[in-house]
């Protein structure tokens, strides 16, 4: 039967950092308390539940499939685009949907084979949460798509493609009239450089806000499609598993809650961010696979040694079921990661992006398990071995390189893109500006690195390490120095097999060849020439040519 909450609706204003010149946040979650809105309930019309949250948002939930019909917020329909709903993956198709209230909540469940899904409303709150719970790979469920009207949030920012008629790869990247291209791929964003991701108008925004993406792959530092923008419409995400130049397997069991939240136009309140949300409300809905504050743990540490401090460094824990993260704290390295599933975890310190030590550490429920200071071996960190020159530094990812910062957010063709080709002389001051983040074996393979050696130092043998994050076909570097010596061919490591380069993203797997160059090659009267191919029988042609991204390159002392 339909249900009904009494009470006067409770509105309050939040000023929310740098957002506020956007906009005030509309009422959230842990804000609105239990007191109920006037107008909260919900009702059958005989083909969806409606519900009312009572602050202005109205929504229906299909009761054949468990879609997403409609979005009403503020008398205004946002939902739908080309006769899509918005829903898991691309719709679930007939499944079991129930609606049950309990008190200030109401709850609709979707049951659909091994999957649920759920939506969830609070009184007085213009948000709704949702959890999915994918138990196996029976059913093909990689994400939450919120479909939205066209021409309700124009832009023409980077994963927009709006304005960007031509293709230039595959069916998913654009080339606008003015040469920069667009793709729904190109979000900037690492995972954990986010936690809402939307539009506004100025008085209104549209927010997905993540969950804490403890069953997701990838880690803290993966990339992944967010939302798109098209003359069609736009799609807001919450990425279940995404397999495109994904480095994890997947997992399965309970991810959420993530929030549909709209605003008065700012930023959705920091209170439903994962790491800050609470959901004691719905420890008793009867939620599969759900697991309480009181049944999680935390892992906290003192301290990192042996951190280099130019970069930040981050905790990762994760094991075949949930993954957790972390900040250490950059004056010493203290640590604090909580709402951990009881478990056995390998504990792994990223300086920036890279490995650089791991552990094992158990985490039981409702206790914390606190960890002396951790001391990084030198040996871990490539950066402290002595080099006679270095390009770039260590740190897991190609920043600094050419066009490294471009490449997460445009295609490599890009009119903006520097060119990808031109050589490289240690000693200019701009080595690591002038290499390109990304080599090709179609579009700049053959790139040659001029330096000097001392006649001490030309009478040695030296250790030449070539770090990159991720391949594509297998691309992989072979050099040879002064003509006069060429490398094996080295094994290809262990990579995604999708699209990476041209996408967005060059988190992959971190790997460093070595090449132990002979006396017998150098020269001392002269600049020596290092010649970097690269070697692949896979790839097509251009920017789908084999290719890998570079992360650093030293010649050893």
């Amino acid at each position: 039967m339909p249900g009904s909450g009494s009470g006067a609706l409770r509105r309050r204003t939040l000023v929310l950092g740098s957002a506020a010149a956007a906009g005030t946040a509309a009422l959230t979650g842990p804000l609105a308390g239990s007191a109920s809105a006037a107008g909260f309930g919900w009702s059958d019309d005989g083909t969806h539940y409606v519900v009312d949250t009572g602050a202005q948002l109205v929504f229906k939930v299909s009761k054949t499939n468990g879609d997403l019909t409609s979005l009403v917020y503020r008398g205004v329909e946002y939902q739908g685009y080309g006769g899509k709903n918005s829903h898991v993956e691309s719709g679930l198709g007939a499944s079991t949907v129930t609606l049950r209230q309990s008190g200030s909540t109401i709850l609709i469940s979707v049951a659909y084979g091994t999957l649920k899904h759920y939506y969830a409303a609070r009184s007085g709150e213009n948000n709704i949460y949702l959890w999915t719970n994918k138990a196996d790979d029976s059913v093909t469920a990689s994400r939450y798509i919120v479909r939205v009207k066209a021409g309700m949030f124009l832009n023409d920012e980077p994963d927009s493609y709006t304005y960007a008629p031509t293709t230039v790869e595959a069916s998913d990247v654009f080339r606008k009239a003015d040469g920069q291209t667009r793709s729904k791929h190109y979000s900037r964003l690492r995972v954990s450089d986010y936690d809402h991701i939307g539009w506004t108008t100025g008085s209104v925004g549209l927010w997905m806000v993540r969950s804490n993406h403890e069953k997701a792959s990838g880690g803290p530092f993966y990339r992944s499609l967010l939302r798109h923008q098209s003359a069609d419409g736009g799609g807001l995400y919450e990425i279940l598993h995404y397999g495109e130049n994904q480095t994890e397997a997947q997992r399965f069991g309970l991810q959420g809650p993530y929030v549909i939240a709209f605003t008065d136009g700012g930023a959705p309140s920091s209170s439903l961010f994962p790491g800050t949300l609470t959901t004691p409300w719905a420890d008793s809905l009867g939620i599969s696979g759900y697991v309480p504050a009181s049944g999680r743990g935390r892992v906290a540490g003192v301290g990192i040694a042996g951190r280099d401090a130019a970069y930040p460094y981050t905790v990762g824990l994760a094991n075949a079921d949930a993954q957790y993260w972390g900040a250490a704290r950059s004056s010493d390295g203290f640590f604090s990661i909580a709402g951990v599933l009881p478990g056995t975890y390998t504990l792994t310190v990223h300086k920036a992006e890279l490995a650089v030590y791991t552990t094992q550490v158990t985490v039981s429920a409702g206790s914390t398990t606190t960890l002396n200071t951790i001391t990084i071996p030198a040996v871990n960190d490539p950066s402290r071995a002595s080099a006679i020159w270095r390009i770039g530094d260590w740190t897991g990812t190609p920043s600094g390189f050419k066009n490294a910062d471009l490449m997460t957010y445009a295609h490599p063709s890009d009119v903006r893109a520097a060119s990808w080709t031109g050589n490289v002389v240690i000693g200019s001051g701009s080595e690591t500006s002038a290499f390109p983040c990304y080599l090709w074996k179609d579009v700049n393979s053959g790139l040659l690195v001029y330096f000097r050696l001392t006649a001490a130092q030309a009478a040695a043998a030296h250790t030449l390490r070539i770090g990159v994050t991720t391949a594509y076909a297998n691309g992989r570097p072979q050099v040879t120095v002064n003509d006069v010596w060429t490398s094996p061919i080295p094994s290809p490591p262990t990579q995604p097999g999708t699209r990476s380069l041209t996408v967005g993203s060059y988190r992959g797997n971190n790997h460093t060849f070595s090449y132990s160059v002979p006396a017998s090659a150098w020269r001392t009267d002269t600049y020596n020439v290092l010649r970097i191919d690269i070697v692949s029988g896979s790839g097509t042609t251009g920017f789908l040519s084999a290719g890998t991204a570079i992360d650093a390159i030293d010649l050893l002392a």
